[in-house]
């Protein structure tokens, strides 16, 4: 059972910067995939991002060029670098975790998840 911890949510006002964390407690977290997705109030969660086992990364076309996934796996720790925020940013963020190979893009993919950190970014 892998446990993810998520943090560095925060209030940023529009144009600034967070970096969001996920923290596992599997010692072979370089093993998953990890994604990151977001829910906003009243919506679905929707994917934000992943990082492959080599450290391939792919991207929704809202957040593409501000945001950059990475991980360290001696911390066993995978980053959320958010840059130039937007009001529609603002969301509940979770990290997810997969042992899939395939569908990176989909919830059902991702058998592991954090709590989530909540990310407002004023106008």
């Amino acid at each position: 059972q892998v446990q993810l911890v998520e943090s560095g949510g925060g209030l940023v006002q529009t144009g600034g910067s967070l970096r969001l964390s996920c923290v596992a407690s599997e010692r072979t977290f370089s093993n998953y995939v990890v994604g990151w997705f977001r829910q906003a109030p009243g919506k679905e969660r929707e994917f934000v991002g992943t990082i492959s086992r080599s450290d391939i990364t792919d991207y929704a076309d809202s957040v593409k060029g501000r945001f950059t996934i990475s991980r360290d796996n001696a911390k066993n720790t995978v980053y959320l670098q958010m840059n130039s925020l937007k009001p529609e940013d603002t969301a509940v963020y979770y990290c997810g975790a997969t042992l899939r190979t395939v569908a990176y893009r989909l919830i059902s993919s991702y058998n592991y998840w954090g709590q989530g950190t909540q990310v407002t970014v004023s106008s």
